[in-house]
């Protein structure tokens, strides 16, 4: 089915610049700005909606920063991109205002709230995590992410699949990495060629932007590109240690496949390092997931959790934190490359009718992966047992119905009475389920 994007009618600026904010009555100082950056990374609970509307509370209706239209070209603009948008928006937003510098503050203190938090969380998991309480809470925890992904998937649903061609889009994504096994850049490369190929152009082009001046671009990129990956090869070539170089080129490929947000990331990073790579079992998997809703910042920050538990288990503490910040730098570096390659080029990509169709069909894939994410959930978290049925390429995960976690079963029904008829937060939701598989584990010994 033929689609036709919605375009802006605003008025788009046609010649971008590097540090040049919305009309501010007076210059914001670097440090100014760094303290508004610090706060939003400290309060930056709630997964990527409640970060960007915190972002849009605080630098554009608070501080005007940035117009309301700037800010929504960013968003559209991050959302073309792979990695964590809010991260990357909050990049763009102090690149606006000082440049390079400004960028890599705003972004780094978006991360490093809760990377830091993750860490100390990372390892109290990995020497407490067997405590049968802690077990417990942390089962807690994984029902409460049942609830938790069910509505970021209902949610995205409802934005994401509009047309026949959106359901259809969805549903082969859903089959193809839940059934096929076939690789997540494959469905979102697919779903964008075909958005490309269906979306109708506009016949308003002369009022389109020139396509700005690509050598500063080329020149940031090599940059950023070598400041990427001569950690990664120093560790490969030099400290030669074979499960740290795993853990930064494994993240470096997810950094450049995984479109559309935390959640989709979580799918592909499952599909590998559970099922391929076998660095961490599913229920890690999940306690690891738990613990990212629980800290501020991205919550691809589960990503530092799987490269410290991976490492810890072959060489212990120093490994374990060495795989975390391997992790880290694989994950976010690769993201200020591609704002501070690509914001220059914001307002005239944000005015392609092609590239906002392939975005569209892009969104409507990463339903269905998502979709794969909260059945994989469930099924390793309610079953105890499952066996693996094939039949030529299909491959399916079967729960073995008498092996059913009615515990984990009840947390979760509770959970979803409470964020339906309460509307209950994220933390509300987490806190609740951490309390009640704690008490469960009480009642159990008592």
């Amino acid at each position: 089915m033929t689609r036709t994007p919605q375009r802006s009618s605003v008025t788009v600026a046609p010649t971008p610049q590097p540090a040049s904010p919305v009309n501010l009555a007076s210059p914001v100082s670097l440090a100014d700005s760094s303290r508004t950056w610090a706060k939003i990374g400290m309060l930056s609970f709630g997964g990527p909606a409640a970060q960007i509307a915190l972002m849009h509370r605080e630098i554009v209706t608070h501080k005007g920063w940035l117009s309301d239209q700037q800010f929504a070209n960013a968003l559209s603009f991050c959302m073309l991109l792979p990695g964590p948008e809010a991260m990357q928006l909050a990049t763009y937003s102090g690149w606006r205002l000082h440049g390079m510098r400004g960028g890599l503050v705003a972004g780094g203190l978006f991360v490093l709230p809760g990377a830091l938090v993750m860490l100390g969380l990372a390892m109290g998991y990995v020497y407490f995590g067997a405590l049968a309480w802690v077990g417990a809470l942390f089962m807690g925890l994984q029902a409460g992410i049942i609830i938790i992904v069910l509505q970021a998937l209902l949610k995205l649903t409802k934005r994401a699949l509009r047309v026949t061609a959106d359901w259809v889009i969805g549903v082969a994504g859903f089959v193809s990495i839940f059934a096929l096994n076939v690789p997540f850049p494959i469905i979102i490369g697919s779903a964008a060629l075909y958005g490309f190929l269906t979306s109708k152009t506009t016949n308003d082009h002369k009022s389109v932007i020139p396509f700005p001046d690509w050598r500063p671009s080329l020149t940031t990129a090599v940059q950023w590109g070598l400041l990427w990956w001569a950690p990664l090869l120093f560790v490969a070539f030099i400290i030669g240690n074979q499960q740290l170089t795993a853990i930064g080129f494994f993240f470096s490929k997810l950094a450049v496949v995984t479109f559309g947000g935390a959640y989709a990331v979580l799918a592909y990073m499952a599909q590998d390092v559970v099922g391929q790579l076998g660095w961490l079992p599913a229920s890690t998997m999940m306690d690891g997931l738990g613990l990212a809703e629980t800290t501020p910042g991205p919550l691809i920050l589960v990503t530092e959790f799987v490269g410290f538990v991976a490492a810890f288990k072959s060489g212990g503490l120093a490994y374990g934190i060495a795989g975390a910040v391997i992790a880290l730098w694989a994950t976010f570096a690769p993201c200020f490359l591609w704002i501070f390659v690509g914001a220059r080029y914001i307002d005239w990509l944000t005015h392609q009718p092609r590239l906002q169709g392939a975005l569209s069909s892009i969104m409507a894939a990463v339903v269905g992966v998502i979709a794969n994410l909260f059945v994989w959930f469930i099924i390793n978290s309610v079953f105890d047992d499952l066996a693996l049925f094939s039949l030529g390429p299909v491959q399916v995960l079967i729960p073995t119905l008498t092996a059913i976690n009615y515990t984990m079963i009840a947390i979760a029904g509770i959970c979803g009475a409470v964020a339906v008829h309460f509307k209950a937060s994220l933390f509300s939701i987490l806190a609740l389920a951490a309390g009640l598989g704690t008490a469960s584990a009480l009642i159990t010994t008592a």
